[in-house]
């Protein structure tokens, strides 16, 4: 009777998505299940710090400090922070007993580019350009910088030394973007400017992959200023393009495209717009179709909405390296050394980092500040 009927109605609605408070939880669950190293260089930030002191007490991550431990002791003491340096490690770059054998990988690395010992010397004087090393050569599992460098000063040296994974082509970013009772992710607002149709699919492959990594079920919704077969041009067909290949490559996963964000995110103007579709309403990933659109956007809902935007999350390279905006508070640290290890998580085992050298050139040219 109706007892049976309820379960029945019970069992065969979906899970409910998670609220950002839920998402957190699980993925600090994740991390803390098997602990990866990561290399945090800019340990004299009182932030970074801070969020490394939360880290350690909640048994996230093994973390890794970059500088002069006399250095960082003194932060911590005028800071009043609560790290106890003998329960991370500390490393010293200009004393560490690994320079040699980075010098020579750097050298191997970047032969091709004409590197000697003394210039591949002088880059790992850059702290984001050894913790970059540490993770290339397995001393660390990923490393976290951005707080007080640049996007392109963190993330550089990953392209040029980590490179991409096999059957990677295209390095891409995503931002998690925690809503006040959801968790989208958006991709790419950070690193490539124009995709072409092959890019973009390669895009919204990697982002669905993160957000199944990250515990969210992808269903992308490719955006463009028309919604299915009723906008004409270049730009919405590049997006019909993008479409049909990520399909074509992944046919299981969930995608809509072109769509515009009003019906992907509302089951009320997809019911208009695009009735019967299975993101319409409610994508989990959305990619946008260039650069513009989508660092204005992030930014724009960040700002009016108070979400918070994790990231931006580097994806498809072999091993992970994360960037925090400058203006990143404590708890987004946090979050990126959590997500960064999860990564690390899914990527231990990868094949050794071999990528030719005209993948890594594209590669150098997708950098902004």
């Amino acid at each position: 009777g109706q007892v049976e009927q309820l379960l029945r109605t019970v069992t065969l609605a979906p899970p409910p998505e998670p609220t950002p408070r839920m998402f957190n939880h699980s993925l600090h669950l994740r991390a803390s299940r098997s602990l990866q190293r990561i290399v945090l260089p800019e340990a004299l930030e009182p932030r970074i710090l801070r969020a490394a002191a939360q880290v350690q007490a909640r048994g996230l991550a093994a973390l890794i400090l970059l500088g002069e431990r006399a250095e960082i002791q003194r932060v911590l003491r005028r800071e009043s922070i609560g790290l106890d340096l003998d329960a991370v490690g500390v490393v010293s770059p200009h004393s560490s007993e690994r320079l040699e054998s980075y010098i020579h990988t750097f050298v191997e690395r970047r032969r091709h580019k004409g590197a000697t010992a003394a210039i591949a010397r002088d880059h790992l004087h850059d702290a984001s350009t050894f913790a970059t090393m540490m993770v290339l050569c397995g001393d660390a599992d990923g490393m976290v910088s951005g707080a007080t460098h640049t996007t392109q000063q963190t993330i550089r040296p990953a392209l040029q030394l980590i490179r991409a994974r096999p059957g990677v082509k295209l390095i891409s970013s995503v931002f998690v973007m925690l809503l006040e009772d959801r968790v989208v992710i958006y991709g790419d607002c950070a690193v490539n400017p124009r995709p072409d149709a092959g890019q973009l699919a390669q895009i919204a492959i990697s982002s669905a992959e993160t957000a199944r990594a990250l515990g969210l079920e992808p269903r992308v919704a490719m955006l463009s200023y028309s919604s299915g077969a009723s906008g004409q041009g270049e730009e919405v067909e590049k997006v019909r393009q993008a479409t049909a290949l990520t399909q074509g490559r992944w046919p299981e996963l969930p995608i809509e495209g072109p769509i515009q964000y009003d019906a992907a995110v509302s089951p009320e103007v997809a019911l208009q717009k695009l009735p019967g579709s299975a993101v319409g309403g409610r994508a989990t990933v959305l990619v946008f179709p260039d650069l513009n659109t989508g660092n204005n956007t992030y930014k724009a809902v960040q700002r009016e909405t108070g979400a918070i935007a994790i990231g931006p999350i580097l994806q498809g390279l072999n091993r992970p390296v994360n960037d925090l905006s400058r203006g990143c508070s404590v708890e987004d640290i946090v979050s990126t050394i959590v997500i960064t290890a999860i990564q690390a998580q899914g990527l231990s085992g990868a094949a050794a980092p071999e990528s030719s050298a005209e993948s890594v050139r594209s590669g150098e040219e997708l950098l902004l500040s």
